[in-house]
């Protein structure tokens, strides 16, 4: 069976502790032509949140998915077509590789594990929330990275490899470095996509291109940019 993310180019990564351009709407996000919306974010993030963005992206015809950053802010809801849980090779704090999830497990009686998929991240700018908040060794030289990947994939079974950059355009020789050391997995790639040729550069190195800030700094019509770039650079 074909997971849903093995055909997708484009995602955006929706902060709900973010507001978008003025005058947009949810509904104008859903019409860029991206393949998904994920949403999370790594401070400031809340269940209530959370549900909002949810409900107000959930009755348009764009798969929906949650990657929460702790289990306290996951929200259960039937609108979600699933969720992509972070899990961080490259930490130094166990709490990030599997603890959160064994506090998230404990905590709720009844997991949907059906719907549930795993991302495994690297963090790779040091100068990044996500890198401070995870503790991430963020000085790999892509044969570090490509171990990594190769491991996540082989040794772990994850179907998603995450390299994340937030907020910087990344070292496409990394990007190269990881995709290179797959075989069935599909690899993210999110960090500094504003413009159709950034997103057309990494699509020749990672399936699938992640945006996020562009959404809530410069709004639809860049975003609808960085779509055509994902797939153009991807075929």
């Amino acid at each position: 069976m074909t997971a849903p993310w093995e055909t997708w180019d484009h995602v955006v990564k929706i902060d709900p502790d973010k507001t978008l351009v003025e005058g947009e709407t949810y509904e104008d996000v859903c019409e860029t032509g991206t393949d998904a919306l994920m949403i999370g974010g790594t401070t400031g993030i809340t269940e209530e949140k959370m549900e909002r963005v949810v409900r107000a992206c959930a009755t348009y015809d764009v798969p929906l998915y949650l990657e929460p950053n702790a289990p306290e802010v996951v929200v259960n809801d039937e609108a979600l077509d699933g969720y992509l849980i972070p899990t961080v090779f490259n930490t130094e704090n166990q709490f990030f590789l599997v603890g959160a999830h064994k506090e998230w497990a404990r905590i709720e009686e009844h997991l949907p594990w059906e719907r549930i998929h795993m991302e495994a991240y690297l963090v790779m700018n040091p100068e990044a929330s996500v890198a401070t908040y995870t503790e991430a060794d963020c000085a790999l030289s892509p044969e570090d990275v490509a171990a990594y990947a190769e491991v996540a994939e082989r040794l772990f079974g994850q179907e998603i490899i995450y390299v994340e950059y937030s907020g910087t355009f990344g070292d496409p020789e990394i990007v190269e470095a990881a995709t290179g050391a797959l075989d069935d997995g599909t690899l993210f790639y999110g960090g500094g996509v504003r413009s159709y040729d950034a997103a057309a550069t990494m699509a020749t190195h990672a399936d699938v291109i992640v945006v996020g800030d562009l959404v809530h700094d410069e709004g639809v019509d860049a975003v609808s940019e960085t779509v055509e770039g994902a797939r153009d650079g991807g075929e």
